[in-house]
């Protein structure tokens, strides 16, 4: 980002009444980018179309994003409606979330979707509709997110628009009606009769409305269900011609309350379906104070007032991003959802994830944390252009500087009324790398780039393993990963190396065996010597450790039974084969000393020894941790899950319906060895479709195939 120069604006004093905050959704490839091109280009924000290709789009534009030439941020476009395309006089203020389409950002996804008032969905004619955004219309839908869908790549021959309205219908479900149709270089709305082409408008005629009849007769009955005038639906089945204003303003209804979802085809090389599009946007969607807000809640978590969009209320905002610029420092994006935010003003930070998820780990990748901040500047953005404001008021989103201890989700509220809005679902990282910094010196440096990166996406962790002493960075998968060690290594100049995640595993014993330690060394002057006889026996899981003193006639002087004991469990927590032990009872049974050359260190080397010769003499068996997990994919993919999870040695518990319709979850317990990489897996087979939780839960004995290569990870 770079901050702007160009003055100050005061276009965010707006009634929340003025404000359209739309999120643009889709698959990876679909034409969001280009399509948010053409909305520009209509509204004469830019002269001309940008391009992935050359770098020069407007939501595009992090160095990453012009690198890889795809998404990978959620970006915020801020601009005025033009009053040619928003139909009168009164000023719109139209804010854009561009979002990736990659499954590994849906972080970015959430965000917006959090942010935004209502979604388009853009769905390409060649590739259709992935799983993925199938979820995602599933999301929008338990929350009565008004929706529309704009259908790209129209310019193939082989592309029906009518066909992908189908496919639209058999994947998301009633409710999607066309608007507009394409026609010829234009569009033909079957509501209002019009024929479009470019800037001009005419009346259809009488064989061009021939064709659309039917589908119109369709769409009024779709809005008249939905219409609150009484007695419109039997005047309309009288035969009576409903007026045009009428239906718009019932049109307007049916979509705030997500029950009818326009359908638009567009073109952004010739601009088809960009004026169309801002002119749904301005009179079809809802304004801020037509959104349902979030619950609040005291930091202490009791409930809190309704949070009502109300400029002139107690502030309640709530950081959607944070990022950093090279030049600005730290930015926070920021929705207002009450209440006024103005620069250089005192705020309440609170983030309390745990506290409304009762996940543990959110408290330690997302500790809870309350204090009082000063705001920095704010601005409208415009991609990757700021320009300062003085104020932000409710229904805004604004970017925020000197929030230096505000992550993504936290809540800015009033310092002597704090509160905390419930935060929206982050989806927890599945793929976990155990990294390190390549030169020692920079050690340091990777653990502040990591905790930068931490807290500007929750989607992402970092923990050190306290069982295997590697430093894990968790990811939603590769291509998550990839961007976090090019940003390390970019913005922080942190060269990183990778290597494969070492499962904690722990070792046993199969059976009761002896065994000796000897330690005696003469080197000149005093030696070390030190012999002890064990017994080492196999304790029952959860059993721990015991150690027995069975020595008789001081065979082990009194004062070096501890030391025995003590390099007995030393050696435990590196065990035989690298992992430590557990559930073992060891008995001292005996042993030899010198008068001179015995010492503390000469025993606890003679307790290691002789626990090594008697866990080896007795067999060992490692335990592998085995996870509860919790799989949810569509109906049609359960079956190659379960035979998925057969070849993993995982065994299935059950399955049940999930709580929406054709999706089942199958709950098994699998171990963590089979499931490092199952992120990736699980994506292949259910096409994106598919959902997984893990949890640890237990550990078993590993099968003899498994031991070895368990046995190999440990000793590279």
């Amino acid at each position: 980002m770079s901050a702007s120069t160009n003055g100050r604006s005061d276009a965010t004093t707006k009634t929340a009444r003025a404000v359209r905050n739309v999120v643009v959704v889709g698959p990876q490839g679909a034409g969001k980018t280009m399509f948010i091109e053409s909305l520009l280009l209509a509204n004469k924000n830019i002269t001309r179309l940008g391009s992935k290709t050359e770098g020069t789009s407007v939501a595009d534009h992090t160095d990453s994003e012009k690198r890889l030439q795809r998404s990978i941020n959620l970006a915020v476009v801020t601009t005025e409606i033009r009053e040619r395309l928003r139909g009168g006089p009164e000023p719109v203020t139209l804010t854009l979330l561009a979002t990736p389409g990659h499954p590994d950002f849906v972080g970015e996804v959430r965000a917006g979707l959090r942010a935004g008032d209502a979604a388009l969905f853009v769905i390409s004619a060649i590739d259709g509709i992935d799983p993925g955004t199938a979820m995602l219309w599933r999301e929008c839908a338990l929350e009565d997110m008004p929706r529309a869908i704009v259908i790209t790549h129209l310019d193939q021959q082989r592309n029906s628009f009518t066909d992908v309205v189908k496919s639209c219908r058999a994947a998301f479900g009633e409710g999607i009606h066309p608007l507009y149709i394409p026609y010829g270089d234009g569009t033909i709305a079957p509501l209002s009769r019009k024929v479009r082409e470019g800037d001009e408008t005419r009346d259809a005629t009488a064989e061009e409305l021939e064709g659309i009849e039917d589908l119109r007769g369709e769409i009024v009955e779709a809005i008249i269900t939905e219409s609150d005038s009484e007695g419109l639906l039997e005047r309309y089945l009288e035969g009576e011609d409903i007026p045009f204003r009428q239906l718009v303003s019932d049109l307007t209804t049916a979509v705030a309350r997500a029950s009818f979802f326009p359908v638009i085809p567009s073109n952004p090389h010739t601009g088809l379906g960009a004026r169309e599009t801002m002119e749904l946007i301005t009179w079809g969607f809802p304004s801020p104070a037509q959104h349902h807000m979030p619950d609040a809640f005291t930091p202490a978590g009791a409930a809190a007032d309704p949070v009502e969009p109300d400029p002139d209320g107690p502030l309640v905002a709530e950081v959607i991003k944070t990022t950093t610029d090279a030049y600005v420092g730290r930015i926070s994006v920021v929705r207002v959802f009450s209440g006024t935010l103005r620069p250089d003003s005192q705020v309440h930070v609170s983030g309390h994830l745990a506290q409304f998820t009762g996940d543990a780990r959110d408290e330690t990748w997302h500790a809870g944390h309350d204090e009082d901040v000063r705001v920095g500047n704010i601005s409208t953005m415009f991609g990757g252009k700021l320009t300062q404001v003085d104020q932000a008021r409710a229904g805004d989103i604004v970017a925020v500087t000197n929030l230096e201890a505000a992550e993504t989700g936290d809540t800015l509220s009033e310092p002597e009324n704090p509160v905390v809005v419930e935060p929206w679902v982050f989806p927890h990282p599945l793929l976990p790398v155990a990294i390190r910094a390549k030169a020692t010196k920079d050690e340091d440096k990777l653990m502040r780039g990591l905790a930068r990166i931490q807290a500007e996406n929750p989607t992402t962790q970092v923990i050190v393993d306290s069982e295997t002493s590697q430093l894990v960075l968790w990811t939603m998968g590769e291509s998550q990963l990839d961007l976090v060690l090019d940003t390390l290594k970019e913005r922080d100049g942190v060269e990183v190396e990778t290597e494969p995640v070492r499962v904690a595993v722990q070792e046993t014993v199969r059976a009761k065996a002896n065994g000796i330690g000897r330690h005696v060394k003469q080197s000149g002057g005093h030696g070390q010597y030190a012999i002890a006889h064990v017994t080492i026996e196999p304790l029952g899981q959860g059993g721990g450790f015991e150690f027995v003193d069975e020595v008789v006639g001081g065979a082990v002087p009194r004062q070096f039974i501890p030391s025995v004991e003590k390099g007995i469990r030393t050696q435990m927590e590196q065990g035989v084969n690298g992992y430590p032990m557990v559930d073992i009872r060891i008995r001292l049974t005996g042993g030899k000393a010198h008068s001179v050359d015995s010492s503390d260190a000469a025993f606890q080397m003679a307790g290691a020894l002789a626990l090594k010769e008697a866990a080896t003499a007795a067999g060992i068996q490692l335990l592998e941790p085995i996870d509860s997990v919790a799989i949810t994919v569509d109906d049609d993919y359960v079956g190659a899950v379960m035979s998925d999870l057969a070849s993993r040695r995982g065994r299935v518990s059950g399955t049940e319906q999930a709580g929406e319709p054709g999706r089942t979850t199958v709950t098994a317990h699998v171990p963590a060895f089979e499931l490092i990489r199952y992120t990736q897996v699980l994506r292949s087979l259910a096409r994106g479709s598919g959902e997984f939780t893990r949890t640890p839960d237990h550990y078993a004995p590993a099968p003899s195939s498994v031991q070895e290569r368990l046995t190999e990870v440990a000793n590279t």
